[in-house]
C-alpha cells in the first residue's frame, strides 16, 4: 500500500504540470486567437478607412472638375458677350457718324445704351444662372459624401 501512495504523491507534482502546461497552452491558444481576430478586425477597419478616403477624394476631384467646366463655359461666354458687345459698339458709332443731326445722333445714342442695357442685363442672367448650375454641380459629389459621412455615424451609433 505504502507503493500505491507514494506512487500518487510522486505522480501529483506531474499530473499539476500537465494540468498547468494544459492551462498556459489553453491560454495561449485563445491569446493567439483574440490577436488574430484583432488584427483582421483592424485591417478591415483600416481598408474601410482607404474606401472612404478614396471616395472622398474621387468626389473632391469630380467636383473640382465641375468647377473648372463651369469656369471654362463663363470664360466662353464672357468672351462671346464681349465680341458681340464691340461689335455692336463699332456699328453703333458707324451709324453715329452717319447721322444727319444732332436729333438723329440723340435718338440713335438713346436706341444705342437702351439695347446695350438690355442687353448687358440679359447676359448677366445668363451668366448667373450658369454660376448657379455650376456651383450646383461642383457642390454634388462633396454632398453626396456629406451624406455618406453622416449616415456613416448613424449607423455606428
Amino acid at each position: 500500500m505504502a507503493t500505491a501512495e507514494t506512487a500518487k504523491i510522486t505522480d501529483a507534482p506531474k499530473a499539476a504540470a500537465q494540468a498547468a502546461k494544459a492551462q498556459v497552452e489553453q491560454f495561449a491558444t485563445a491569446g493567439n486567437q483574440a490577436f488574430k481576430d484583432a488584427v483582421e478586425k483592424s485591417l478591415a477597419a483600416l481598408n474601410d478607412a482607404n474606401a472612404y478616403s478614396k471616395q472622398n477624394l474621387e468626389a473632391v476631384v469630380a467636383s473640382v472638375t465641375a468647377a473648372t467646366k463651369g469656369a471654362e463655359a463663363l470664360g466662353a461666354q464672357a468672351m462671346a458677350y464681349s465680341k458681340k458687345a464691340v461689335e455692336t459698339q463699332v456699328a453703333a458709332a458707324k451709324s453715329l457718324g452717319s447721322a444727319k443731326s444732332i436729333q438723329e445722333v440723340v435718338e440713335l445714342q438713346t436706341s444705342f445704351a437702351k439695347s446695350a442695357l438690355e442687353s448687358y442685363m440679359a447676359e448677366m442672367n445668363k451668366m448667373s444662372e450658369t454660376f448657379a448650375a455650376s456651383v450646383k454641380d461642383s457642390m454634388k459629389p462633396i454632398n453626396e459624401r456629406v451624406t455618406a459621412a453622416v449616415e456613416r455615424l448613424q449607423v455606428a451609433r
